[in-house]
């Protein structure tokens, strides 16, 4: 294996154009190959402006070329599945967005293949590389907000008024789409993440559109330990991108800056039991999708597992499921159990 690893990108997505390619392209370790899009003419830009070789009109002409050794995959999320399993039967690694899949059925098909072919998948969670994200972790292990009892995270921002009635966007198609799915996985997974285990049941209630797509969704996950965590997701509601760790002897609380602060300096507040204000702490400002490819090609070039295993993924997709059974029931619904593969590599 090369030192630096060449991409291909499955799409024209905003999220591939603003930040996933420019990251890959002021990578240390990986440079894009080829880009492939049904529109091929709205992707030269890109192209000639981060000296990608190759833009193919078909993904599978993308697949076929042996030159390249790992995936970018932000296609729609009902697109996930198939396109990661062509892609990694084409023996590419793959770097999937979030969410992994549109349940975790899928998402445990997926790890099927990753585990056979013995190739990488990754769920593109790329608050999880924040410099910031890392340190509030490693504190909440450490112990010093306490045992962790109360997460509330929120991801909700407003779309224009004319796209709710139109209902064309992605984001609102009946497969795939909803809320829940599209940034309400950034909740379940920080909640999981930062309480260390799995909830064993969750409630939820939603609000849904006249095609019985969830644009504004609320749930609690309650823990084992005695914890719970409350998430929030919407896309009627004006910005909410935050969350908070409150343990027994302190707590941490982020702005609305927490799963995509760009590379501005990140901050945190940090209050200890009693007190009212807080001590206000600054991160130095991070790429954080650049240190999530650069992560990914590392752990290719070395043969190392990723940092987020399918295994986790798959356990945040038995989450969210089980909170838009919940929502759809009005009851409280236990987490099942899923087959979950080994991770590959």
């Amino acid at each position: 294996m090369n030192n630096r690893i060449n991409w291909g990108v499955l799409g024209n997505a905003t999220i591939a154009r603003k930040c996933v390619v420019p990251a890959i392209a002021r990578s240390t370790n990986g440079r894009v190959h080829a880009i492939a899009s049904r529109k091929p003419q709205e992707t030269e830009v890109l192209a000639k402006q981060y000296n990608v070789p190759n833009i193919y009109s078909q993904y599978e002409s993308l697949l076929d070329n042996d030159q390249i050794d790992a995936v970018y995959i932000p296609l729609p999320n009902h697109l996930h599945k198939p396109w990661t399993i062509r892609a990694l039967e084409s023996g590419k690694h793959v770097l999937c967005e979030k969410p992994l899949a549109c349940d975790a059925t899928e998402a445990v098909a997926m790890g099927q293949v990753a585990k056979k072919t013995g190739l990488h998948l990754m769920e593109g969670l790329m608050y999880r590389f924040h410099p910031r994200s890392r340190h509030i972790h490693q504190m909440v292990c450490q112990g010093k907000i306490g045992t962790p009892r109360l997460v509330r995270a929120s991801f909700c921002f407003r779309m224009k008024e004319h796209v709710l009635q139109q209902k064309e966007n992605v984001r609102l198609k009946k497969r795939g789409g909803g809320a829940l799915l599209d940034v309400g996985c950034y909740g379940v997974s920080v909640a999981r993440w930062m309480m260390g285990e799995d909830p064993e049941s969750v409630q939820a209630t939603a609000h849904y559109n006249s095609e019985g797509v969830d644009v504004h969704t609320a749930g609690i996950l309650h823990f084992q330990n005695g914890g719970l965590a409350t998430v929030e997701a919407s896309f009627v509601s004006s910005l909410q991108q935050t969350y908070s760790v409150i343990g027994q002897d302190g707590a941490i609380e982020l702005p609305h800056n927490a799963f995509i602060p760009w590379e501005e300096d990140a901050s945190y507040v940090y209050r200890s039991r009693d007190e009212d204000v807080g001590k206000q702490e600054v991160i130095p400002g991070a790429d954080e999708y650049r240190l999530m490819v650069e992560h990914f090609s590392e752990a290719i070039i070395d043969g190392n597992s990723p940092y987020i295993q399918v295994r986790d993924s798959i356990q945040n997709m038995s989450v969210l499921d089980a909170l838009a059974e919940s929502a759809r029931s009005g009851k409280r619904v236990a987490i099942s159990p899923k087959q979950i593969p080994s991770q590959s590599g």
